[in-house]
């Protein structure tokens, strides 16, 4: 890879601000031309990465970028030195959707709101989500099984963002999702995510309100995501979250909660139908379920969790992380300047062809047991790491195995192309194209045989 330098290079450590004036000055080589808004970002940047190495300086959306794939330098601004770096650029578009949600918040304002929601999503309250989850996917079985009969193609892309959809808002609203869930159906149904849809999806506010009102009247307090919500209180004061705060959060978890889920889901099953062996040994672990399956049992299905890992190392849904330093700072012999946007991107880091073998390659094997101890703890966020690692890391995990769990005993995907294979790198990393598949129903003792 032209002009690469090493991923653990000596000179990576995070220097002290007592260097020599030049050194101190030094900024990464870059581009000289701006990144037009009409390219594609992602590829955009891989080719930099390929010119320049692993950290270069550009000019982007008229702004002073570092882009970084180095995963000592991710390691200091997203962990190590994590305060002086606060959300960049990127999330004011995730704002306008947002408001002022845990995605969105700093300072102690995220602070606080991350110990109030925190419970939300502990050990019992994920647990006790399994069968709402394997519920949801029941029925998605069932679709795909009547058109496994009739020999029809079902749209994945589609059928698991609805899934995942209603997973999370039967997490969040409990029994009110039967009287409330269809006003949300225009996050599965709309691929567009412009202005037009985050007004759309602001005006949801209201429907949350009608909720959180309707419950304040009810004395019962409810065990579902807003019940806990509604009872958090502020640790410094002991005031209960306003209705605003609370409306920003359930749709931030709306978002965070579906799809970036879906995405994950949508690549699983592409790739899946593109690997016979993966299929034939996810098969063959799914064939040891005699029955139903409990939130307990599923540490035990390893090779399920290793093609979820596997999916989001080459298709990360949050492909890019932006932070912006608050005060200067350097990245080994590098000076970063105060203002200075950082660009983390997981996509990058990785498929780098020194963390990983054949970084293109689908091979859930990677991620066995035994070779965790050789890899670096930073060489896949696809939920970022650090303090702002995602909240609802566990959930997501759970639900895309329940799911593939679900389905993949009984039924394996097939995929005959369309359209050529395209990503779209926009908030989230999604396929351009939506993936028509054909179910067909797995026979039972003879999925070894393909």
């Amino acid at each position: 890879m032209t002009g690469r330098s090493p991923v653990n290079p000596s000179n990576a450590r995070v220097e002290t601000l007592a260097d020599t004036a030049v050194e101190h000055e030094r900024i990464p080589p870059g581009p000289q031309e701006k990144y037009r808004p009409n390219e594609d970002l992602l590829e955009w940047m891989g080719r930099q990465f390929e010119a320049f190495g692993d950290i270069y300086k550009a000019s982007v959306y008229e702004t002073s970028v570092y882009a970084i794939r180095n995963i000592e330098f991710a390691h200091h601004v997203l962990v190590e030195n994590w305060q002086n770096y606060v959300k960049g650029q990127a999330i004011r578009r995730v704002a306008l959707l947002l408001g002022n949600g845990l995605m969105v918040s700093k300072g102690e304002l995220w602070k606080r709101q991350r110990r109030m929601i925190q419970p939300a999503f502990n050990h019992e309250s994920i647990g006790r989500s399994t069968k709402l989850i394997t519920y949801v996917n029941a029925k998605l079985l069932r679709k795909w099984q009547l058109a496994a009969e009739r020999n029809e193609s079902v749209n994945v892309t589609r059928d698991v963002s609805s899934m995942a959809l209603e997973v999370v808002l039967r997490f969040i609203l409990g029994d009110d999702y039967e009287l409330v869930g269809f006003h949300f159906d225009l996050l599965s149904q709309e691929p567009a995510r412009n202005m037009d849809f985050a007004v759309s999806f602001r005006a949801l506010g209201k429907t949350i309100l009608q909720v959180i009102e309707r419950r304040r009247k009810d004395t019962a307090i409810s065990t579902d995501a807003l019940g806990m919500l509604l009872q958090a209180r502020n640790p410094e004061n002991g005031r209960l979250m306003p209705d605003s705060q609370l409306i920003d959060e359930v749709l931030t978890m709306i978002v965070a909660g579906h799809e970036t889920t879906a995405s994950t889901l949508n690549w699983a099953w592409y790739l899946i139908s593109q690997h016979p062996d993966v299929e034939r040994k996810l098969s063959n672990e799914l064939d040891t379920l005699t029955s139903g399956f409990e939130f307990v049992d599923l540490p035990r299905f390893l090779y399920t969790r290793q093609i979820i890992e596997e999916t989001m190392r080459l298709y990360p849904a949050g492909w890019l992380l932006t932070r912006k330093a608050l005060r200067d700072d350097r990245l080994g012999e590098y000076f970063v300047p105060a203002g200075t946007e950082v660009y983390v991107p997981p996509y990058f880091i990785q498929r780098h062809p020194d963390l990983w073998e054949e970084p293109d390659r689908f091979n859930p094997d990677r991620f066995r047991p035994d070779n965790a101890k050789r890899r670096h703890r930073l060489a896949t966020i696809p939920f970022s790491t650090g303090p702002r690692n995602c909240i609802g890391e566990h959930f997501a995990r759970m639900e895309m195995q329940v799911h593939l769990m679900t389905i993949g005993r009984s039924l394996r995907l097939r995929y005959i192309p369309s359209r050529p294979l395209e990503l779209e790198a926009g908030v989230n990393l999604r396929s351009k194209y939506d993936f028509n598949m054909y179910p067909e129903a797995k026979i039972t003792g003879t999925s070894g045989a393909a």
